[in-house]
C-alpha cells in the first residue's frame, strides 16, 4: 500500500490550517490540489472510499460528536469588540480573536497578518519558559555564587555585564544545548502523543494544529489540576503565558539595570532578595487594603478609593474578634489606670520576691564553696 497521496493530503490540510477563515473551520479536503487527487488511484482503498475520507484514518478528532466538539474551545470569543484589549486605541488585530490563551489583542506591529500564528506562539512559549528559569537564577547566581564567578560589583556575568573566561565557556556550553533542543524540537510531531490528541481536540473548532509549546511532558501530573476540560487547561496556559511574559519583562529590567548602573539587582533592591520586614508589610497593606477598598474610574474623576460592602462585613468580623477593651467596650479608662497600677505594684512585689530568693541561694553556695575550701587545707 502506498501512502504518498495521504501525505500530500495530510501537506495540504497543514498549510491550510493557518490560513484565515471567517468561521475557524478547516478547509475540506473536496478542494485538494489535482496532484493529490491523482494519488487516489496509487491508493489500496477499500470500494466505495476517497481520498476525501483518507484523513479519518489519521485524524485523532475525525470520530467526534457534537457533544465533545461543544467542549472544545470555541473560535471567535472577541468578535464582539472591534478594538484591542491589550491596547484600546487600535483596532482588534483580525486573526487575534480570542480563541488561543494569551490572546488579548496585543500586535500594535501586525506581525499576525504576514507572520505564521503557530511559529511566533511557538517562540513566545518557548522565550516565556527560559525567562521564567533565568528571572529565578539570575539573583540566585548573585546571593549564592562564589565571588569569582561574578563581575564587578557582584553582578551575574552576561552579555552586558561581560564574563570571565570560566563563565564564557559555561554559558556557550549552555546556550548550545538549548540551542541543539530547539533544532531537535522545532519540526516535531505530536499529532499522536496524549497530550497531542487531546490539544487536537481541544482546539479542533479553531484549526488543526493543537497547542503550541506541547512537549508532552507533565511529570506531576499539574496540568488537569483545576479541571480536566479544555477551559481549564487553557486556563492553565494562559496563567503560564502571563508568568512568562512578566518574567521577560524582569530579566530583561536585570540586565539593563546592571548594565547602567554597575550594581547587583540584589543589592539594589535588596528588599526583595534579603530577610526583612518591610517587604511583608507591604504586602499585608497591599492585600489589606484590596480586601476592604476598591479603586474606581468613571467618566468625571480617576482613583476614586470607596470602601466595598465585603469590606465593611470584613472591617465588622474583624471588630468582633478584637478584644473588649480594643472595641472600645472594656473598663473606663480610670479603671483601667487603677488596674495597671494594681499590676505595677504585683510585679514589684514578685520582683523583690525574686531578688530575695536569689541572694538567699547566693550566699548558701557561698558558704557551701567556703566549707569545702577549708575542708581541702
Amino acid at each position: 500500500m502506498k501512502f504518498s497521496g495521504l501525505v500530500l493530503a495530510s501537506l495540504a490540510t497543514s498549510g491550510a490550517a493557518f490560513t484565515s477563515t471567517s468561521n475557524g473551520a478547516r478547509t475540506s479536503f473536496s478542494k485538494l490540489s489535482a496532484v493529490a487527487v491523482k494519488e487516489e488511484q496509487k491508493l489500496d482503498l477499500k470500494p466505495g472510499f476517497t481520498l476525501e475520507e483518507a484523513p479519518l484514518l489519521m485524524d485523532p478528532v475525525a470520530d467526534m460528536t457534537e457533544e465533545d466538539a461543544a467542549k472544545a474551545i470555541q473560535p471567535g470569543r472577541y468578535n464582539n469588540k472591534d478594538n484591542s484589549i491589550a491596547l484600546p486605541f487600535l483596532l482588534r488585530p483580525n486573526k487575534l480573536d480570542g480563541s488561543h490563551a494569551g490572546d488579548y489583542g496585543f500586535d500594535p506591529l501586525g506581525f499576525t497578518e504576514t507572520e505564521d500564528l503557530y511559529t511566533m506562539q511557538e517562540a513566545e512559549i518557548r522565550h516565556a519558559r527560559l525567562a521564567m528559569l533565568a528571572v529565578v537564577g539570575w539573583p540566585l547566581s548573585e546571593l549564592i555564587a562564589p565571588e569569582w564567578m561574578l563581575q564587578s560589583g557582584g553582578r551575574a556575568p552576561s552579555v552586558l555585564n561581560g564574563f570571565n573566561p570560566l563563565t564564557f565557556l559555561a554559558t556557550v556550553a549552555v546556550f548550545g544545548g538549548l540551542g541543539y533542543f530547539e533544532f531537535k524540537t522545532s519540526l516535531r510531531s505530536n499529532t499522536q502523543t496524549e497530550f497531542g490528541k487531546i490539544h487536537r481536540q481541544d482546539m479542533s473548532q479553531v484549526w488543526n494544529y493543537g497547542v503550541a509549546g506541547d512537549y508532552n511532558w507533565d511529570p506531576l501530573n499539574l496540568y488537569n489540576s483545576i479541571g480536566d476540560d479544555a477551559m481549564s487547561r487553557k486556563g492553565l496556559r494562559d496563567v503560564e503565558l502571563s508568568h512568562g511574559r512578566s518574567a521577560m519583562l524582569g530579566i530583561s529590567t536585570f540586565a539593563a539595570w546592571e548594565a547602567l548602573t554597575g550594581h547587583a539587582i540584589t543589592d539594589s533592591f535588596g528588599m526583595f532578595f534579603h530577610p526583612n520586614l518591610a517587604l511583608p508589610a507591604l504586602v499585608f497593606g497591599y492585600t489589606f487594603f484590596n480586601a476592604v477598598y476598591e479603586v474606581e474610574n468613571n467618566e468625571r474623576y480617576v482613583l476614586q478609593i470607596s470602601k466595598t460592602s465585603e469590606g465593611e462585613a470584613y472591617l465588622e468580623t474583624l471588630k468582633l474578634s478584637l478584644p473588649a477593651a480594643l472595641r472600645g467596650e472594656g473598663p473606663s479608662s480610670e479603671e483601667t489606670m487603677s488596674n495597671l497600677s494594681e499590676a505595677a505594684e504585683k510585679a514589684q512585689e514578685l520582683f523583690a520576691k525574686a531578688q530575695k530568693a536569689y541572694a538567699s541561694m547566693s550566699d548558701s553556695y557561698l558558704e557551701y564553696s567556703t566549707q569545702n575550701m577549708e575542708k581541702k587545707d
